[in-house]
Order: structure tokens, then C-alpha cells, then sequence
């Protein structure tokens, strides 16, 4: 399985985002492999193609495993992506879509198109974590995530599915009220 995976990365091209992406597919998909008798991911040569759908449990198994571990660290994964853009200042929105045609279409994908096997999904919590602000509970903005319009409507699509099924918990502001104001016994 070692073998195959370096087989992969010889035969990419010599950009460092596609060759570290695919590294991590090929390290992720050789870790599932070895952990179980029958492979439950099949081994096909990693190309810019995404028209096989990848399973959401198989995006949770992923989000535990050393592959990404080693590629994210503890860092949510919009964390290390930049943008290319010309000039010094950066568009104010993002591209429509980085998929078309079940292809990769453009050189720098967004933090979710570029690896396949971040699926956005109401079940997938961990990864909708990443995408909340800790302090305020609201919704990371697609221009400091990183992250393409079709998949931020897609993020946004699938937090409100997981907050409405109670998977995803939010606090509601306390808000203190003078009730003095309305019930004048209890001025005194």
C-alpha cells in the first residue's frame, strides 16, 4: 500500500498544495486499509476528480485519524489556507465554485473542495465546529474562512439542519431585565 502511494505521488503535478492534498488522501486511505481485514475504501489513483461521492462516516473516521492529525494539526483547516489573488488587495467575495463538471477547476481550491474527504453534513459536527466562532456562536464569514460560495451555502445549509436536530449547541445570551420597572411592589 506504501508503494502504491508513492506510485500516486510521482505521477502528480509539481504543485505543493496537490501533492501534499493527495499525500494525505493516499496516507488516509493506506491507514484505512491496514486497520481493517476488508478494505472499506476502495484504491483508485487520485485525480482533481470528485464525482464519487464520499460517505459522511467515512469523513467522521477520517477527522479522527492520524492523516489528519498530521495535516491539520489542531487547527481547523481554513486555518492554514490563502487565498491567491491578484494584486495586494484581495477580492471581497470568494469564487462561485471550485468543483464544475465533477472536476477541480481552478489551481487553489477552497479549504473544503481540496480535500475530499471533508464532506459537509449535519452529522459531520466536528467539522462544523471548525466553522463557528467560539466566542460569539456565529457563523465564520467566507472571506476569513477561505472557503468557495457554493460550499459556504452548503456550511450554512448544513449547521442550521444540525443546530434544528440538536446535534450542534448554541447559548442564548442572558439578558438581565429590571422587573421594578413593571411591577412597582416590587420597588420596595
Amino acid at each position: 500500500m506504501a508503494m502504491l502511494s508513492s506510485i500516486i505521488v510521482k505521477n502528480l503535478p509539481e504543485n505543493p498544495l496537490w501533492k501534499r492534498t493527495f499525500t494525505i488522501s493516499a496516507a488516509f486511505r493506506a491507514s484505512e486499509t491496514a486497520l481493517s481485514a476488508e478494505p472499506r475504501l476502495e484504491v483508485r489513483e487520485i485525480t482533481k476528480d470528485r464525482s464519487k461521492p464520499i460517505p459522511v462516516e467515512t469523513s467522521i473516521r477520517y477527522l479522527k485519524s492520524a492523516a489528519y492529525r498530521q495535516t491539520y494539526g489542531d487547527q481547523p483547516v481554513w486555518v492554514l489556507y490563502r487565498r491567491n489573488h491578484k494584486g495586494a488587495i484581495p477580492p471581497r467575495k470568494t469564487r462561485k465554485t471550485c468543483i464544475r463538471g465533477d472536476q477541480i477547476s481552478c489551481g487553489n481550491p477552497c479549504p473544503i473542495c481540496r480535500d475530499e474527504y471533508l464532506v459537509l453534513h449535519e452529522n459531520n459536527v466536528e467539522l462544523l465546529k471548525q466553522f463557528v466562532c467560539e466566542h460569539t456562536g456565529s457563523i465564520l464569514s467566507y472571506s476569513k474562512t477561505g472557503l468557495c460560495q457554493k460550499k459556504h451555502q452548503q456550511l450554512l445549509v448544513a449547521i442550521r439542519r444540525a443546530v434544528d436536530s440538536g446535534l450542534l449547541t448554541f447559548d442564548v445570551p442572558h439578558r438581565h431585565y429590571n422587573y421594578s420597572e413593571f411591577y412597582p411592589e416590587l420597588k420596595q
